[in-house]
């Protein structure tokens, strides 16, 4: 666990009132004892999440999302657990400084120590008399001296000075070689890059994991040179400047998307700091998952070009598919959002975002490309294509695209419908089978997240698990069990509330704020916790039960037979025993 004082974290969250610092995130409405507010963790269109003042915590009815004002700033925010205690503390006006340590120590940690001091290295490079003619360049493309430091630019230079560096560090070359910096040839080791504007690439926490090196000189190398893919560097898992746009996102409502980095560099300088640039012309699964938890809108704007609207068109249709609100910037008379900013300036940029459209409209245009709509044949292929690519939309969206369409085009409304119902049919169905049972938790799954909730919050039911269980048929659960009394057992007492600040720095906190969030009813009694103790047992027979039928059946010993069924005898007859209790109880 990491070496964080819980006492200071604790300090921090009894002096943060979670209804106030909430209300900064969204609008909160009174309801009796507790404030309600729309959940911004799921499609919620009523006020679903309540947040209570008197015991500091917040909880979705209907998602199930819930912890402390920590959890709360965490989720919303997409950071980790104490960088969400850092500005919980700051907007208290309290002090909370903190170094990663053990619990973040990466298992690349020499590999991450390299790439930094490669960059470091480089950025010194282009600041010293060797990076003149470098920032000249720069200059000419108005990047500063001031987005140079916030984007760690720098400058690799025409020798082998970085292995040279790197080597008297006392850093691997295997381990340098493995990273990408460097390259092998006839057994000797050379710089990869040289005489090269470097852009370092960050993964999501903000690590060093590889670079793009661009020209600036007249020469006739490839433009572009990029660190390979590494133990570090997976380019479909990482998208440029997102650790940096991650704290804008939500209070500029959006995720613009560009397309290269120095798109991005440009727009963030000049106050769209929620911008991040593609890592190739393709959105991977990975990248549209890292999209999805910034649960914002998205605004594609990428290159003004036929192969900027053709990967405008494909990115869309991927982010569409995730039910990604989407909409779609194609910028005038520019190339690029780099172009577009120097000719035209950012209050010109934000009139262009002001006045996006959405991906319905751009692709209704796109699919209309190379196409004669007064031609019979053309018009067809127009129209079955729309309503192929319908599939993705809502019932109203598809309802007010074939009306738009049938009156533009002055074709039957039925025949449009009919034609959509045709296409989707299918679609339909497999959803509604797939989603007709989902499946429900099983009855151990119940009570074993019911019985650790309760212990989460109350010393009683620790006791009433100690002495009526004191075990769990599953490892996790267990370990979450453990962790409770751990953790009661060093402070002497216990809180929901301050558990869950614990649990975050937890290596099982995965496991245990799965256990919070399952549970939406958190009306947990010690009577309905008997129940579930009660029950708990019931299973174990079953499956101790259950076993002993397996050895009855495998066995061929007539004395070993005989045990094996007095035991099963004994163990009936005390299950009967528990479901006569629990039928008491429930009277």
């Amino acid at each position: 666990m990491a070496n964080i004082s819980q006492e200071r974290i604790q300090e921090i969250r009894q002096n943060a009132d979670i209804v106030e610092i909430i209300s900064s995130y969204i609008p909160l409405i009174p309801k009796g004892k507790n404030f309600f507010g729309v959940c911004p963790f799921h499609e919620d269109h009523s006020p679903s999440m309540s947040v209570s003042r008197e015991k500091q915590l917040y909880k979705c009815f209907s998602c199930g999302a819930g912890g402390n004002v920590f959890q709360f700033v965490k989720e919303y925010e997409n950071i980790d657990f104490l960088k969400a205690v850092s500005i919980v503390a700051n907007k208290i006006g309290m002090d909370f400084s903190y170094q990663k340590n053990n619990s973040y120590i990466n298992k690349y940690q020499d590999e991450y120590e390299i790439m930094q001091l490669a960059s470091l290295f480089y950025n010194n490079n282009i600041m010293s008399s060797y990076g003149i003619k470098a920032k000249e360049y720069l200059q000419k493309r108005n990047i500063t001296d001031e987005i140079i430091k916030t984007f760690n630019i720098g400058l690799s230079l025409n020798d082998n000075s970085l292995t040279t560096f790197l080597q008297k560090k006392k850093k691997n070359i295997n381990t340098i070689k493995d990273l990408g910096l460097v390259k092998e040839n006839n057994f000797e080791t050379y710089d990869l890059f040289h005489n090269r504007i470097m852009f370092p690439i960050e993964n999501i926490e903000g690590q060093v994991v590889g670079f793009t090196g661009r020209v600036y000189l007249d020469n006739d190398t490839p433009k572009y040179l990029n660190t390979k893919e590494t133990k570090l560097f997976k380019k479909g898992k990482i998208l440029y400047n997102y650790h940096r746009a991650k704290e804008y996102v939500h209070q500029k409502k959006a995720l613009i998307i560009v397309e290269g980095n120095m798109d991005a560099i440009r727009m963030s300088a000049s106050g769209f700091q929620n911008t991040v640039a593609l890592m190739g012309t393709s959105l991977t699964n990975d990248q549209i998952e890292l999209i999805k938890k910034l649960r914002v809108k998205i605004i594609l704007m990428l290159d003004n070009d036929q192969a900027g609207k053709i990967n405008t068109y494909q990115n869309g249709l991927l982010l569409e598919k995730n039910n990604i609100l989407l909409e779609v910037v194609r910028l005038t008379n520019a190339k690029d959002p780099d172009e577009f900013i120097k000719t035209y300036g950012k209050e010109a940029m934000q009139d262009e975002i002001t006045h996006s459209i959405s991906f319905l409209e751009f692709k209704l245009n796109y699919l209309k490309d190379n196409k004669n709509l007064n031609d019979a044949k053309d018009l067809a292929s127009y129209i079955k294509e729309v309503i192929k690519s319908l599939n993705n939309n809502d019932n109203l969206t598809k309802e007010i695209t074939i009306k738009k369409l049938a009156k533009e085009y002055d074709l039957s409304y039925d025949l449009l419908k009919e034609q959509l119902d045709s296409e989707i049919k299918p679609t339909i169905v497999k959803k509604n089978i797939k989603n007709e049972s989902p499946p429900k938790k099983s009855r151990y799954l119940m009570c074993a997240q019911r019985i650790l909730y309760g212990m989460m919050s109350d010393l009683k039911i620790i006791k009433m698990y100690q002495k009526e269980l004191n075990y769990f048929l599953e490892k996790q659960h267990r370990q979450v069990a453990n962790e409770i009394i751990d953790y009661y057992e060093k402070n002497k007492t216990i809180s929901l509330v301050d558990f869950l600040s614990y649990a975050e720095l937890s290596p099982i906190k995965d496991d245990i704020l799965q256990i919070t969030n399952s549970i939406k009813d958190e009306n947990i009694t010690e009577n309905n916790i008997e129940e579930s103790i009660l029950m708990m047992k019931e299973i174990m027979i079953e499956k101790e039960i259950k076993d002993l039928k397996k050895q009855l059946k495998e066995s061929l010993d007539i004395n070993a037979k005989i045990k094996i069924g007095l035991k099963m005898t004994e163990l009936c007859r005390q299950k009967n025993e528990l479901k006569k209790e629990r039928s008491v109880n429930n009277d």
